[in-house]
């Protein structure tokens, strides 16, 4: 894969993160497959915008041209990229030097669309004990019962994916605003999830592949390692589900959720029971928090159908 055919995007809304932001950079700058460019993408922050352009000359750095959210900040990044391929990594996140590289390999099967990597934890505090590898989607990162490395899926994981440009001409519209993540309110996510679908049923026969040699690691602040956390984020999850049903088809878009909700959780609970019988006291713990993470889930999807979002509040 020649160089000068990969854009990286990172999207970005505060100066809080200005460390990390520029550690996302300085990681995407010392790829061994060097990118044709990195476009870091301003969220509706002006003093962000302005200490970016002039601490990092060698980097495109623009402003969200679409509306307030990581979507549109998302679909900025897509519009201004040059590379036949468009990485996205997040901006509280550092890459492995051949993350790109792996990445990038994945795309000699003229059949794949777009290629997702393995994101790692890096924990700012000490990891929660109870927390559940099963829902490390909570905190942005692969979680325990995803597809091997190599497989196909139906969708990335948005901290660390990519896709062939030609995704972003099928799927006009980009990754939808409304659903993902914004700078204030709710912990939303979802917008790959309802993007991939959608490129799927525009171009049938394209891949969407797992490369775990494709390594990031994902910051997890201690806010984010707190039960409150944990449980907004899992009632959030279930709005933004309720959400894509319009663009997916019904519920059957969600025949994933739905397999891993009731085949592969009722096994890491017990699972975790037992830890309690083997020494790990922390198991019935990380068990209460399956019970209790897919209960607000479920909860904020029964409640996004009957659009009251309301019930729960982000803490």
């Amino acid at each position: 894969m020649r160089a000068r055919e990969v854009s990286v995007v990172i999207c970005a809304y505060t100066e809080e993160r200005w460390e990390q932001t520029c550690a996302a950079v300085d990681s995407v700058r010392s790829q061994s497959l060097t990118s044709l460019e990195i476009i870091l993408v301003v969220d509706y922050n002006d003093a962000l915008y302005q200490r970016a352009t002039v601490a990092m000359p060698d980097v495109i750095v623009v402003e969200n041209r679409e509306r307030r959210g990581l979507s549109g900040a998302r679909n900025t990044g897509a519009a201004r990229a040059q590379g036949e391929i468009i990485a996205f990594i997040d901006d509280d996140a550092t890459a492995h030097e051949d993350w790109l590289k792996f990445l990038a390999d994945v795309y000699e099967n003229s059949a794949v669309v777009g290629s997702g990597g393995l994101t790692m934890p890096r924990w700012l505090t000490t990891r929660p004990s109870w927390m559940p590898e099963e829902f490390y989607w909570v905190i942005g990162c692969n979680y325990a019962g995803l597809p091997p490395s190599g497989a196909t899926v139906r969708n990335l994981l948005g901290a660390n994916m990519s896709f062939r440009r030609e995704a972003f001409e099928l799927v006009k519209s980009g990754f939808t605003a409304g659903i993902g993540r914004t700078a204030t309110g709710r912990p939303f996510g979802c917008e790959e999830t309802e993007f991939c679908i959608r490129l799927g049923r525009a171009l049938p026969g394209s891949l969407l592949v797992m490369d775990h040699r494709a390594v990031i690691w994902h910051n997890v602040p201690k806010s984010r390692c707190t039960v409150s956390y944990f449980l907004s984020r899992c009632y959030a999850e279930g709005l933004s589900k309720a959400r894509i049903i319009p663009s997916v088809g019904g519920s059957g878009g969600l025949a994933t959720e739905y397999a891993y909700a009731t085949r592969k959780l009722p096994l890491a609970v017990a699972r975790g029971v037992g830890d309690v019988f083997h020494g790990d006291p922390a198991g019935l713990g990380r068990a209460a928090a399956i019970i209790a993470g897919l209960a607000m889930t479920a909860t904020g999807y029964a409640n996004g159908k009957l659009g009251c979002p309301s019930r729960a509040r982000t803490v």
